[in-house]
C-alpha cells in the first residue's frame, strides 16, 4: 500500500500537472469563528484539510488532516460541498488541478497544536474578519459559508 500517494505520483512525474482530490473541514467555536490554519507552503491562511491519500475515503482524509494539523480529533457532521474549478501552483513548482470536498466537522477531543511541518499557526476568525486566504477555492467556500448557502458544487 502506497502510504505517501503525492510523494509517489511527483517522483514519477515531477511539477507536471496533475488532477488532485482534497477534503478539508469547517470547525466553529462557541462563539461562531472557524478555524483557519497558516500554512507554511504559502504563508498565508486556509481552511484545515489536504489530499486524499489512495486507501482512504474524503471523510477520513478530512479526519487524519484535522489530527495531523491541528491535533484535533474531530467527527464529521455534515457534507458542505465540492469546488472542482482550481488550478494551483505551489512555491516548489507543483501543478495541480484541485477538486476540494468539504465537510463541516465537530469537535470531539483535543487540543490545538500548530507544532507540525505544515502549520505555521492556528487561530480561529470571526468570519466578518478574516485574513488573506491562500487560495480563490477556500475563499469561495468561505464566502458560500458566510452566505449561509446550504450544499455548494461548481
Amino acid at each position: 500500500m502506497i502510504k505517501d500517494y503525492i510523494k509517489y505520483i511527483r517522483q514519477l512525474i515531477g511539477h507536471k500537472p496533475v488532477i488532485l482530490t482534497y477534503a478539508g473541514g469547517v470547525l466553529f467555536n462557541n462563539k461562531g469563528e472557524i478555524l483557519l490554519q497558516k500554512r507554511s507552503d504559502f504563508n498565508k491562511w486556509g481552511l484545515i484539510g489536504g489530499t486524499i491519500e489512495y486507501y482512504e475515503t474524503a471523510s477520513e482524509a478530512c479526519i487524519r488532516e484535522f489530527k495531523e494539523e491541528t491535533g484535533l480529533n474531530v467527527t464529521v457532521t455534515k457534507f458542505l460541498g465540492i469546488d472542482s474549478s482550481g488550478k494551483q501552483k505551489y512555491p516548489n513548482g507543483d501543478q495541480a488541478k484541485s477538486i476540494l470536498i468539504f465537510f463541516k466537522v465537530q469537535l470531539l477531543s483535543g487540543k490545538l497544536n500548530d507544532k507540525n511541518s505544515e502549520t505555521l499557526e492556528l487561530r480561529f476568525f470571526p468570519l466578518d474578519s478574516l485574513p488573506q486566504i491562500f487560495n480563490d477555492q477556500h475563499m469561495r467556500v468561505l464566502n458560500n459559508i458566510k452566505n449561509n448557502v446550504d450544499i455548494f458544487y461548481d
